[in-house]
């Protein structure tokens, strides 16, 4: 996959929900491009409000820094080389786990993927689900 298209966006969020729903935790599934602009966005019933936005800043951050929201996490704690990350581009850098970059057959980045609703593992493994629809489409 080269280039992120609507119909691609729409088989991430549809693994994505599929995942969340076995594991019976509403949530909300963002998908944007390589500038991490919004191409879907599906938010389930009950999903927490909050995670509207958190699921959108974490699509966000995976593609503005090219690395998982988790990642993201580790280099930004005190003492390390991001410290501080958090409080950049107006709070939308995501500092912990559900927002991984969906990367073409070379290894570029050409969009990303961010869920929020259960803790940050469950997101991550949400959000892998969706990941992994990519990478078969």
């Amino acid at each position: 996959m080269s280039k992120l298209t609507l119909d691609t966006a729409k088989e991430i969020v549809d693994a994505a929900e599929q995942r969340a729903a076995e594991i019976d935790i509403p949530m909300c599934v963002a998908v944007t491009d390589e500038g991490g602009n919004p191409v879907a966005f599906h938010r389930m019933d009950g999903a927490l409000l909050a995670s509207i936005d958190i699921a959108r800043n974490k699509a966000y951050s995976s593609v503005a820094m090219e690395m998982e929201t988790q990642t993201i996490q580790e280099v930004s704690q005190p003492g390390e080389s991001l410290y501080g990350l958090g409080t950049t581009n107006d709070g939308r850098i995501v500092t912990f786990g559900g927002g991984l970059p969906l990367e073409d057959d070379d290894g570029t980045v050409v969009g990303g993927v961010g869920v929020s609703g259960g803790s940050a593992d469950e997101d991550v493994d949400v959000a892998e689900a969706g990941v992994d629809a990519f990478e078969r489409s």
